[in-house]
């Protein structure tokens, strides 16, 4: 299945993807939260939709996140040898983990608004995990069992913020629409392999990142349990699982993003999102 949530944001309603067609699932009486997933949500939600004749969805109403507000977005740095390598970061002897806010949830065509006083917002195409029931010091033979679907994930960055403002990474990866997610959530059956995934990235048509999940350094059956080990994970939790390289950090010299750019990304199998940049303007 392919889960979607549609409408004005902080309105959003569920739906499913049908043979490429948008479909409302609102009669369903739920949103992907983590109660759904919690409560076998799924396997209900597709029985229903095999019972149901559901109304379809036109195709200019507005995507949100796959997801309604997770407990965490547990995210990995410096999980591919390429960008550790550009940032000139030693290769991790055991996974880098930082929290992103889950008020930087946005849709995947939602604009990236650049933060009040950023210079260095920069962009990281990312495969995410979400978990579907609760783990805790989950052993990686079990781990996969434990997923609910894939989402594709920007992890926007403001590496001044991240990187020279002391402290831990968190300050320059929370920002107001930092983690756009979507379009949609893929279940494992619509995944052959997720090790084996073609990501890619570009910014203003010019191609920055373009890489495969066969080059991570920890596959995700390790970064589950290890990341299971700190925290307890939820259902409806998301684990983003790091960036190949060509991230505006890595170029010679920086590239950083500014107003009236657009960010184009996707991944193999979990479609594509597109993001208008904008300067910071006051809710």
């Amino acid at each position: 299945m392919k889960l979607i949530r549609f409408g004005e944001p902080g309105k959003e309603k569920p739906g499913v993807i049908l043979n490429d067609q948008k479909y409302d699932a609102s009669a369903f009486g739920e949103d992907y939260t983590e109660q759904f997933f919690e409560t076998d949500g799924l396997n209900r939600l597709a029985a229903f939709i095999q019972d149901n004749l559901l109304p379809e969805v036109a195709d200019d109403v507005r995507l949100g996140s796959p997801v309604a507000r997770p407990s965490k977005l547990v995210c990995i740095g410096l999980n591919y040898a390429d960008h550790a390598k550009e940032t000139n970061a030693p290769l991790p002897p055991e996974p880098v983990i930082f929290m992103k806010s889950t008020t930087a949830i946005v849709g995947p065509f939602d604009d990236i608004m650049i933060p009040k006083n950023s210079v260095k917002t920069d962009w990281e195409v990312e495969l995410a995990v979400v978990i579907g029931k609760k783990a805790s010091y989950v052993e990686e033979a079990e781990a996969m069992d434990y997923v609910a679907g894939y989402v594709l994930h920007n992890d926007v960055s403001e590496r001044e913020f991240q990187l020279e403002r002391n402290g831990t990474w968190d300050k320059g990866k929370g920002c107001d629409t930092f983690a756009p997610l979507g379009p949609f959530l893929a279940t494992p059956d619509e995944i052959s392999d997720p090790h084996n995934l073609r990501l890619w990235l570009k910014v203003n048509g010019e191609t920055m990142q373009d890489g495969t999940t066969s080059n991570f350094i920890f596959n995700l059956p390790h970064l589950i349990s290890y990341t299971s080990r700190f925290m307890t994970l939820l259902p409806g939790d998301i684990i983003s699982t790091g960036t190949p390289a060509g991230v505006g950090l890595g170029m010679k010299p920086p590239i950083y993003l500014k107003a009236g750019d657009v960010v184009e990304l996707g991944i193999e199998g979990l479609g594509e999102s597109k993001q208008n940049v904008i300067a910071y303007a006051k809710n």
